[in-house]
């Protein structure tokens, strides 16, 4: 079932929030830039966060040209928070769902960090409807390699607490440790929580809910669906430039999902796991030449 809810447009130029009914009980928040230029663009964000993340590179994609569509995966931003289906073949299916009733055809997937491996596992399910996938700091997480058993892998990732933190602490804190971000990058972030009756912050997605998407992230192996895309992949990974073991280990990670995947490359960008909040333009650069050189082809799509 689905049913597309349009909403007003926002203050910003060509932009609207609405939600899409895709099950009975469930709606999806999507943010829509209006566009004709093929192909569309639908961004997907990472754990914990939300549409808003990418504002900055979907108004790049938009001035271009294209139509853009962002959305608040389930249990997070704006969508219903129902207590199950965080599996990634509910949440996959969800987004096909929302392609759907958007009447979204032959999209380029972008998903970030948890959402790269949502894309590339849509892909996997049903890559006759996409053109392309991209993975913005994400789409070969796999956390086994670094977590065989799932005890230390939730120790080491649960969500911190927040019991007594303010928006406005929050704010201060993402300014001082992301100096040069943009501001719709730290608007976006800050839209990953909500202000409590007492004035303290919380994330939008409940913890219970965060550990069950984590689960399921741990459960997916990436490497065993490569040889199941059939289309190009672009991946965009963050080098911190820190040096570390982790760091390393990233690039063998990637350098191996290129060489097993049937068409990918990556293009590395100095800076942060948000590289979509830090540096908007150059992720959205690197994407649209993914459209201008081929690789992202819909010539021969329909």
């Amino acid at each position: 079932m689905t049913d597309v809810d349009r909403e007003t447009a926002t203050a910003a130029a060509g932009v609207s929030d609405g939600h899409v009914r895709v099950r009975d009980d469930l709606r999806l928040a999507v943010r829509r830039w209006a566009g004709g230029m093929a192909p569309t663009f639908v961004l997907v964000h990472g754990l914990a966060s939300n549409a808003r993340v990418w504002d900055g590179v979907a108004r790049h994609l938009h001035d271009a040209g294209h139509r853009v569509l962002a959305v608040d995966q389930r249990g997070h931003g704006r969508s219903d928070r129902p207590q199950d289906g965080y599996d990634f073949a509910t949440v996959t299916d969800d987004l096909r769902r929302l392609l759907a009733a958007e009447r979204a055809h032959l999209p380029v997937l972008v998903g970030q960090s948890w959402g790269g491996n949502v894309v590339l596992e849509a892909a996997a399910r049903w890559d006759d409807d996409v053109v392309g996938v991209a993975g913005i700091d994400g789409g070969t997480i796999d956390l086994q390699r670094r977590f065989p058993e799932w005890e230390k892998c939730a120790a080491q990732l649960a969500p911190p607490a927040m019991d007594g933190i303010t928006l406005a602490q929050m704010e201060r804190w993402i300014r001082r440790e992301h100096p040069d971000w943009p501001e719709e990058g730290i608007a976006g972030t800050l839209a990953n929580l909500e202000e409590t009756d007492d004035g303290t912050a919380r994330a939008r997605l409940p913890r219970d809910l965060h550990m069950k998407i984590l689960r399921a992230l741990w459960e997916q192996r990436p490497p065993r669906l490569y040889p199941q895309i059939s289309v190009p992949v672009q991946l965009i990974p963050a080098d911190s430039g820190d040096g570390s073991a982790f760091t390393g280990e990233k690039h063998e990670h990637v350098e191996a999902a290129v060489r097993a995947l049937p068409r990918a490359r990556a293009h590395w960008l100095a800076g942060d796991h948000d590289l979509h909040a830090q540096q908007p333009a150059a992720v959205a650069t690197i994407l649209l030449e993914a459209v201008a050189d081929g690789f992202f082809d819909t010539a021969d799509r329909g």
